[in-house]
């Protein structure tokens, strides 16, 4: 929901200039259940892609592993979690850190409450310690709740930071969410990264649902199209095949993310703008691929 967790995952990628570390083989995961039509014409679908990305912490203290995953295992997934915490437990993780959304009542405008869940107690007193809202009851559903669970088998420690949007808009990026969660978690990993993209993603996105929202309250007629017609966030229509001119702008911002990968953030928010992140998917992941 909101895009919490996978916005927040990869603009710490890019902000730490993560490499790829490891890419589990999809077909082990994952099974083909649909084709794509285009114009007609059956089109091969691919599978989702599951990585493993890299930083080394050149202060030597603790490296930190990101798991990306495009997609949650339709079945086994605690089998699927199980496989990658043995596999990050032979790296030498110790702790292990979860990202996801709490869909509440807040209204755009307001502060994202980051909410906690801890696997042992040290981390709930430091969560708490952080000011975050301790979830006590309920439930964390799919592989961000699982994979925690699992951890906590293998004995390793950590919990899940759960950032606030609003329900009526959950099926619209939060960045403002992805932001809290990730202001939480670098003081717990004691990183410093730049916020400044994001806080001007988020503060835009805002801007424009408490825009949409002042305007449903002020009639009453348009108050039944809330969930029929979500706002859009972005400032223009996504273009399903840019134009020349914006094709060679999105391989200039390639070019410039190549060589400086902190910029990888912009480029993301760029495919998004132009409706064709699917497109570039790969091409934007694999500039991971190696390190700096």
């Amino acid at each position: 929901m909101g895009g919490v967790a996978i916005s927040a995952g990869y603009y710490l990628m890019a902000k730490l200039g993560m490499h790829l570390l490891i890419e589990f083989p999809a077909g082990e995961i994952f099974d083909l259940e649909q084709i794509n039509v285009k114009d007609g014409l059956i089109t091969s679908r691919r599978l989702p892609r599951s990585r493993l990305f890299l930083w080394n912490d050149p202060k030597g203290e603790h490296d930190i592993i990101l798991f990306i995953g495009e997609a949650q295992p339709p079945s086994r997934g605690a089998a699927f979690c199980r496989r990658l915490i043995e596999h990050v437990e032979s790296l030498g993780v110790a702790r292990v850190f979860t990202f996801a959304a709490m869909a509440t009542q807040m209204r755009p405008g307001d502060d994202s409450t980051v909410f906690g869940a801890a696997i042992d107690r040290e981390t709930l007193d430091r969560f708490k310690h952080l000011g975050m809202r301790v979830l006590d009851n309920g439930k964390i559903s799919g592989l961000n709740g699982v994979l925690l669970g699992v951890a906590a088998n293998a004995g390793m420690t950590g919990g899940c930071f759960l950032g606030e949007i609003p329900g009526v808009f959950a099926q619209i990026p939060f960045p403002k969410a992805s932001l809290a969660v990730l202001e939480r978690f670098t003081h717990v990993a004691g990183i410093e990264i730049d916020y400044s993209e994001l806080r001007a993603h988020a503060k835009a996105v805002d801007d424009t649902l408490v825009d949409f929202m002042n305007r449903i309250e002020r009639s009453d007629k348009e108050a039944d199209a809330l969930a029929e017609s979500p706002p859009e966030v972005h400032q223009e229509e996504p273009s399903p095949r840019p134009a020349s001119r914006e094709r060679q702008l999105i391989e200039r911002r390639f070019d410039e993310t190549r060589r400086d990968r902190s910029l990888a953030y912009g480029l993301k928010q760029e495919l998004d703008r132009l409706g064709v992140f699917g497109e570039y998917e790969d091409r934007f992941l694999d500039l991971f691929k190696e390190p700096e």
